[in-house]
This record gives C-alpha cells, sequence and structure tokens, in this order.
C-alpha cells in the first residue's frame, strides 16, 4: 500500500534521527518516488493555505508538541526530500521557485482554515530560535515570510464565527426583548378585557 512506502520518507512528522542528511537522502526507486509525489500532490491541492519553515535543531519533543497542536486545528506537517516536494506542487500546478528552500523544510498543510498552519508555525517557532517561518503559499500564490507573520495575526475562522455569532446574537436579544415586551402587552391587555367581560 502506499501508506507504508510513504511513512518511510514523508511521515506527519518524522523522528529526529530521520531528519539526518544521509537518511533523508536514501535512495528509493521510481515508483516509491512517483508515490510520495502523488500523495504529496494531493494535499497541495486540498490544501487551504500552506507554510514552509526551516526545521535546524529539530526534535523529538519539537515532533510531539507540533503534532498535537496540528491535529486539533486541522493542519498537517510533513518532511520530504526537496525535488519530490517541488514535483508535487508542480504537479498541483504551483511553481515553487527552488531558491525558497536552503535546508531541511517542515511544509504544513492547513485543510480547513487558512490561518491555522500561519498561526501554529509562528507560536511554534516563537521559542525556537532555529526554526523559521521561511514563505508559504496562499490562495494558490507564494507569499514570502512577513506575509505569513501577519497572516497569523489574523483571527482563526474559529474567532471570526465566534465574533459573528456574538454580533448577530447582540440584536437578536434586543430583538427578544422587544418582542417579550410586546407580548407581555398584549396578555396584559387580554388579560384587562377578561376581567371587564367577568365584571359585565
Amino acid at each position: 500500500m502506499i501508506g507504508r512506502r510513504f511513512l518511510g520518507e514523508c511521515r506527519f512528522l518524522l523522528q529526529p534521527k530521520n531528519l539526518q542528511p544521509k537518511n533523508l537522502l536514501m535512495p528509493k526507486t521510481r515508483t516509491q518516488k512517483q508515490e510520495i509525489v502523488s500523495e504529496l500532490a494531493d494535499k497541495v491541492r486540498r490544501m487551504k493555505s500552506v507554510v514552509f519553515t526551516s526545521i535546524s535543531g529539530y526534535t523529538m519533543e519539537d515532533a510531539d508538541a507540533l503534532r498535537a497542536k496540528g491535529r486539533k486545528e486541522k493542519v498537517e506537517a510533513v518532511v520530504a526530500k526537496k525535488t519530490l516536494l517541488l514535483r508535487a506542487f508542480k504537479d498541483a500546478g504551483i511553481d515553487v521557485p527552488e531558491e525558497l528552500f536552503d535546508g531541511s523544510i517542515l511544509t504544513t498543510f492547513g485543510f480547513e482554515d487558512e490561518v491555522a498552519p500561519a498561526k501554529i508555525m509562528a507560536t511554534f517557532g516563537k521559542d525556537r530560535e532555529l526554526i523559521k517561518i521561511i514563505g508559504g503559499i496562499l490562495e494558490g500564490k507564494i507569499v514570502d515570510a512577513k506575509s505569513i507573520k501577519t497572516l497569523a495575526k489574523l483571527p482563526s475562522k474559529k474567532e471570526l464565527y465566534g465574533k459573528l455569532i456574538g454580533s448577530i446574537n447582540s440584536p437578536l436579544s434586543g430583538l427578544v426583548q422587544v418582542l417579550a415586551g410586546n407580548l407581555r402587552g398584549l396578555v396584559n391587555v387580554l388579560n384587562a378585557m377578561k376581567e371587564k367581560k367577568a365584571i359585565a
């Protein structure tokens, strides 16, 4: 199956020992490479946005922390050979300049929220000097690190939904109060009419 072969080269987050150049450069068959490229290209086609991060000094603790954050936000981080990664993006219709990649690269895919990968990686790299955002892709276009960092400061979809619901609830609450007031007035009128008939 594709899964096992794919995991050999490009896992959700590779173990630190596998980030060593000698392991990343282990020879693969043409079929295995094509399978990796195909699976990566599928991620590219489904993504909302992507963040590229230089991960020199990446540790097991880093991998565990990022995995936990990514799982909650529907974000997937992948380490793969640059040649295969570039080919996957090209197959998906996006030309990524080769010079953008320097050293070991972590590619973070966001499948539901365009802002999530930027937010996660900006927070993740805050206390890790050797882990730096180098760029990304938004709406099918290459953007620089500055743009990704700016994107990270925007509200997430969840936050926007929360604000939207809050703004909707406010006038609704007022409307309910108005309606309740009118209904209370109507009840008072009906009760008055009832009492008047009883007296009559």
